[in-house]
């Protein structure tokens, strides 16, 4: 009596949280079908009512055939106890039998200690008559199949249905059933991976256990027994989680809300907006080194460069699919497409220059920037140079994104912009960047691939942001939503704004820097992105359907020779979008209500005047009100010295009519409209002293290679004065 009333004095409560087990979290894709779970136990909790009634008849067969005819404790087992406790007292050692219930298997998980002696078995059957009277008996075996260890690293039927054969508990056969009841004795033992035949032998025990308790009949058991256990593939078993990258985001998320406990041991349900196969597709890609520079290791093992893609829905902001990396050698690693901002080079252009150019200036794709040389003396004389080395002299805003000219850039945001409004334009889709100076308009303040993408979503969607998100709702165990997704949608820009812009990078895709991104079937808008030396590279695309966003790089920033934002990265954007586009309708962009087209003057941006020539005619769109009034004032006809292209002055002996740009500013001899801009120099090759010498070819010295005498046209009409082709009349064609 007295060794009982010590294990009642020491009885620990019955608390009912320990009977709740750690459970892990479960992550599910966008269509609501499980992907992984993540926690310190492979464990997924299961509605005993789920359950067939075979999968608890094999477990009743194989632990307890009598469990709903007990109050928690059979007697024997407990006389066996003392009786084996005596002899190890008196040093006799006998292996313990088992032979413990199904309630006090539960007992000993939840709230006792491993040791087997006898106070611990009076503990066991005093907490066993207390669990009984509080819960029904299909509640305690529920917690017990939820609970039980079954090898493989899974605890639960739940999660040993999925580890052995891939399916859910609820689906298992009596075969697979006998097979899991039979590993609770020695997991280590009977899992069919680890001994194939111990496992049979263990299934057929159980099969005939349950035959002779009534739960099946002589002919399912030699039916079932005759039966191959149907393992999942070794090759197909689960060696890590699937789609590391985009769980690793879903982790850090949840531990960022819920902290660890919750996470791990909380059994929660987590709903994502993954698309499995646009992940798939996205994994795919950056796997395949022809897809990348030339690659090698750093002094970790990582491969270099390395890359990354994000691909958001526009409509919602939901992240359908997003890889940090091209490879995935632990959990939580360093997450390229979230973790690491880099520069962006010039993916930037449209949201810091162009899209706000339209949405302040007024401006639009017919507008024209003077691609020339300039400096910012206030800003340690900076000059921006583009990457041909020349300059393309008067240009649209269209023809300047499309080539991705980098002196309109800078100009557009440091002449028309300003660079407060191109700050404040681009925090309406969370991007903070800082004035800097003109270099910003280049992509000089870095960002990441999910950032920019959310950004770019706005231009399909007609100017709306929303804040990305990968989670559409957590569920905590009891089903209670604890969390649920608010995307946020807010104007980021005028709708006509976000229209002029995708029609500008829709030429970029079609005819300029971005056509290595050019699907087959579909429009497609996006903006190549290189850094000096090419350490960055992107390409940030999109469709009516999806926005993404490519990335690579080393992650310690290193030249790539031969690398553009056009090639590598454009590339696997198509090929990703070609996939993931394969099923999906054919949409446009919505074109909204104020927008216009006209046709305007490429020069000058304005109405066609008298003097526009047919070649500098051009059709395109703007924002209702912004089509100019008035008529080019840019080309204008000039009489210039036919020889040198120059004001003409009165000794000039022959003079032609042209069209020609009147610039307010001098342009210098290598930008591209040179030869077109009205001189300001009067010529300087005729005077009077060369009008004196008809066979000089119009220069003031003589011609050491005229000799009358030696023209082949010797008949009299070398004396016509009205010939235009006669030595010494200045034609210079």
């Amino acid at each position: 009596m007295g060794l009982v009333a010590v294990s009642v004095k020491d009885l620990p409560p019955l608390d009912d949280a320990k009977l709740v087990p750690a459970t892990a979290t479960q992550i599910y894709d966008q269509d609501e079908k499980l992907v992984t779970q993540i926690g310190l136990e492979n464990r997924v909790e299961v509605s005993v009512s789920s359950l067939p009634e075979h999968v608890k008849e094999a477990f009743l067969a194989a632990e307890d055939h009598l469990f709903y005819d007990h109050h928690g404790i059979r007697i024997k087992a407990i006389f066996r106890a003392a009786f084996n406790d005596a002899l190890h007292f008196i040093g006799i050692e006998r292996v313990f039998q088992g032979g413990s219930t199904i309630t006090q298997q539960l007992v000993k998980m939840s709230f006792l200690t491993p040791e087997q002696t006898i106070k611990r078995k009076i503990q066991e059957a005093l907490l066993s008559f207390q669990l009984e009277r509080r819960y029904s008996k299909d509640e305690i075996l529920g917690m017990y199949l939820n609970r039980i260890y079954l090898g493989e690293g899974a605890y639960g039927v739940q999660a040993a249905a999925q580890v052995y054969f891939g399916k859910d508990a609820g689906e298992l056969t009596i075969n697979e059933s006998a097979v899991l009841a039979g590993i609770t004795n020695s997991p280590s033992n009977y899992s069919p991976y680890v001994n194939m035949e111990a496992a049979m032998t263990r299934r057929n025990q159980v099969l005939q256990d349950m035959q002779t308790y009534g739960f099946i009949d002589e002919p399912t058991y030699q039916q079932v027994k005759a039966e191959v256990i149907p393992l999942r593939q070794s090759e197909n078993a689960p060696s890590r989680y699937p789609y590391p990258y985009f769980v690793d985001y879903i982790t850090d998320r949840l531990l960022a809300s819920f902290g660890e406990d919750a996470v791990f041991t909380g059994g929660l349900k987590v709903y994502t907006t993954m698309d499995p196969k646009i992940q798939s597709y996205v994994e795919a890609a950056l796997d395949k080194p022809d897809n990348f520079p030339a690659s090698t290791k750093n002094e970790a093992g990582l491969l270099q460069p390395q890359g990354s893609m994000v691909v958001l829905d526009p409509r919602d902001g939901s992240i359908r699919a997003l890889v940090g990396g091209r490879e995935h050698t632990q959990m939580r690693a360093l997450n390229r497409a979230t973790m690491s901002p880099r520069q962006p080079g010039s993916s930037i252009k449209p949201l810091l220059d162009y899209a706000p150019a339209i949405e302040f200036a007024g401006m639009g794709p017919a507008s024209i920037i003077d691609d020339a040389p300039i400096k910012f003396p206030a800003y340690s004389n900076y000059a921006p140079k583009n990457d041909s080395g020349g300059f393309k002299g008067l240009i649209t805003m269209r023809a300047a994104l499309t080539s991705s000219v980098n002196i309109a850039a800078v100009k557009l945001l440091m002449e028309h912009v300003t660079m407060p409004e191109a700050i404040k334009f681009a925090s309406r889709m969370d991007l903070n960047f800082q004035a800097l100076g003109p270099a910003m308009a280049l992509g000089s303040q870095e960002v990441t691939p999910l950032q920019l993408a959310a950004a770019y979503a706005a231009f399909p969607n007609q100017g709306i942001y929303n804040t990305p998100h990968a989670i559409v709702k957590v569920e905590d165990r009891e089903g209670n939503i604890i969390y649920e997704a608010d995307p946020s949608p807010r104007r980021a820009m005028k709708e006509t704004t976000a229209y002029l812009t995708t029609s500008m990078l829709q030429s970029v895709v079609q005819s300029g820097t971005g056509t290595n991104a050019r699907l087959a079937d579909r429009p497609v808008a996006g903006k190549t992105g290189t850094t000096d030396e090419g350490k960055d590279i992107w390409f940030a695309g999109y469709t009516p359907d999806l926005v993404g966003v490519v990335w690579i790089g080393y992650d310690q920033p290193t030249r790539m020779s031969r690398s553009y934002g056009g090639t590598f990265p454009a590339k696997i954007w198509r090929e990703v979008m070609t996939q993931a586009h394969k099923d999906k309708p054919v949409q446009n962009f919505v074109r909204p209500a104020g927008i216009v087209s006209a046709t305007v003057d490429k020069k000058s941006g304005l109405l066609p005047g008298p003097n526009t020539p047919p070649e500098h005619l051009v059709t395109d769109l703007f924002a209702a009100g912004t089509v100019p009034s008035e008529t080019d004032n840019v080309h204008v006809l000039a009489e210039v010295c036919a020889t040198t292209g120059q004001l003409p002055n009165e000794y000039c002996p022959d003079r032609i009519t042209r069209v020609m740009l009147k610039l307010p500013y001098s342009v210098p001899e290598n930008v591209a409209d040179f030869d077109q801009r009205l001189p300001t120099e009067i010529c300087d090759v005729h005077s009077a002293e060369s009008a004196f010498f008809p066979g000089n070819n119009g220069f003031p010295w003589p011609d050491p290679n005229y000799n009358p005498g030696d023209s082949d046209d010797s008949d009299d009409n070398n004396n016509d004065p009205n010939r235009n082709d006669k030595p010494g009349n200045g034609n210079r064609r």
